[in-house]
């Protein structure tokens, strides 16, 4: 044998001790080990962030006079109906939680109740909605 190998008996004076534990630590479990060379993701969260910055929102619109107007004209006519049950299709405006805009959404259903003084309407589902977000109404017949 040449270079490295050379001397095949260089450990025999080690090769047959007892494996060293430590009286300080306590030993590993197994478990633990496994986890040392368990993978991860190093950047935790980033993917989220990605998928996040990714999503569209949309910008809200501001209504004109006429407009309003027109959403509270409709508002009244369905408050002097409320036992008759219309059935109605509100779109409203959801402002996003977590980023500027938000989404426009529809609930068709009937209104539960008007809250003058929440500013809001409720919905047979239980769906509450700010007067202010809401983009349209109209009654369904």
């Amino acid at each position: 044998m040449n270079g490295y190998y050379k001397d095949a008996h260089r450990y025999d004076d080690i090769i047959n001790l007892p494996h060293h534990q430590s009286v300080e630590r306590a030993h590993m479990s197994l478990h633990d080990r496994a986890a040392q060379f368990a993978p991860f993701s190093a950047l935790a969260g980033h993917e989220e962030a990605i998928e996040e910055a990714a999503r569209l929102t949309d910008d809200r619109i501001m209504l004109d006079e006429s407009a309003i107007e027109s959403i509270n004209e409709k508002l009244y006519e369905i408050s002097q109906h409320l036992s008759e049950k219309w059935k109605v299709s509100v779109i409203y405006f959801k402002p996003d939680a977590q980023k500027c805009g938000g989404a426009y959404l529809t609930d068709i259903g009937t209104v539960k109740k008007i809250d003058e003084t929440q500013k809001t309407i409720i919905m047979d589902s239980g769906m509450k909605i700010a007067m202010e977000q809401i983009m349209g109404i109209e009654i369904v017949r």
